[in-house]
């Protein structure tokens, strides 16, 4: 059976946790990674309970150890890798202390780093895999206030292409999805009071599963890198 190893599990209505349902019903066995031991055995119960298979591993993205440690707990049919760590870091660069900087890189773009290489460790041997990477606008363009933000996630940006491209005749599809705007779940519900009267301009979970879906099913001879998604009154 092939391995789904997903990294950055949260809540369910999360991303995270919306992508392993997701891959769960597509007949893949979803790891579920995250720090949050709670929230990652709540994925896991719901997946089994609708038929599919699951197991969780509590990790920080950002240490060496940990990773490995998913993609030997996941072991070596690993057939799709996704990694969704890294929230928004706002501030303004003149203000911003050192450690707060180096901690969104270290999120975002190192663990993106580590996450990728365990990856392909698995895939390169089989000279098959998927490994798909979550962006924001942020990674496309720098913006005011958002330094730390930006500068990492471009960093991710320029490390999946890289990645692509080094490894894509060897049978491995990289992929990066941009998320251009606020993603309606729970952590926008419980910070916007007002989110579910704004609802169409918050971008809705399922449509962003689906653009992972889409690049997972693409045919080697027509491969995507980059997938955008934003509501239809977003600005960009």
């Amino acid at each position: 059976m092939h391995k789904a190893v997903i990294m950055g599990v949260g809540p369910d209505r999360g991303l995270g946790a919306q992508l392993c349902k997701r891959f769960a019903k597509e007949g893949l066995h979803v790891v579920a990674a995250g720090r949050t031991p709670a929230s990652l055995d709540a994925v896991v119960a719901d997946i089994e309970r609708a038929g599919g298979k699951a197991s969780s591993f509590a990790a920080d993205a950002t240490t060496e150890a940990d990773v490995a440690a998913v993609f030997e707990h996941a072991g070596p049919d690993v057939d799709l890798a996704i990694y969704n760590a890294g929230n928004n870091t706002p501030g303004r660069i003149l203000e911003m202390e050192a450690d707060y900087f180096e901690k969104s890189w270290r999120v975002v773009c190192y663990g993106g780093f580590l996450f990728g290489r365990e990856a392909l460790r698995r895939m390169v041997p089989r000279k098959r895999g998927t490994i798909l990477f979550t962006g924001a606008s942020a990674s496309l363009r720098g913006r005011a206030g958002y330094g730390a933000f930006n500068s990492a996630k471009a960093g991710l940006r320029t490390l999946a292409q890289a990645m692509a491209k080094e490894n894509g005749p060897e049978g491995i599809h990289v992929g990066h999805v941009v998320v251009d705007g606020a993603v309606y779940g729970e952590k926008i519900r419980k910070r916007f009071p007002d989110a579910d009267a704004r609802q169409d301009r918050i971008i809705d979970i399922e449509g962003i599963v689906e653009c992972y879906a889409f690049l997972y099913r693409q045919h080697h001879k027509a491969w995507s890198f980059e997938v955008d998604v934003r509501t239809s009154l977003e600005s960009w």
